[in-house]
């Protein structure tokens, strides 16, 4: 499995950018599709955007297509999750995932590895 750090979470003003990280150890991180999840007070945990092992595939969630990016850097081990344009309804605790999945694809569900999240606040 594949262990996973998050950071850059933090509190931001309506219309303002974050970028979160997740730093992964572990040798499966360039054969594993990543993605980003939250959870909201009183919601289900919801998919955000997923990325495939290359980076060459990508998937977001309706409510933040055309504002976030999902990217990755094999050779640091990282994902990242660039937020622009952040609401008040983004405002959630934000997880890294992680799935040994080798088609270059992105999976929405099945995750096995997850980090500690950590939490963005959109105030208004």
């Amino acid at each position: 499995q594949v262990q996973l750090v998050e950071s850059g979470g933090g509190l931001v003003q309506a219309g303002g950018s974050l970028r979160l990280s997740c730093a992964a150890s572990g040798r499966t991180f360039s054969s594993s599709a990543m993605g980003w999840f939250r959870q909201a007070p009183g919601k289900e945990r919801e998919f955000v955007a997923g990325i495939s092992w290359s980076g060459h595939n990508t998937q977001y969630a309706d409510s933040v297509k055309g504002r976030f990016t999902i990217s990755r850097d094999n050779a640091k081990n990282t994902v990242y999750l660039q937020m622009n344009s952040l609401k008040p309804d983004d405002t959630a605790v934000y997880y890294c995932a992680a799935r040994y999945f080798l088609p270059d694809l992105v999976p929405l569900g099945d995750y096995n590895s997850w980090g500690q999240g950590t939490q963005v606040t959109v105030s208004s």
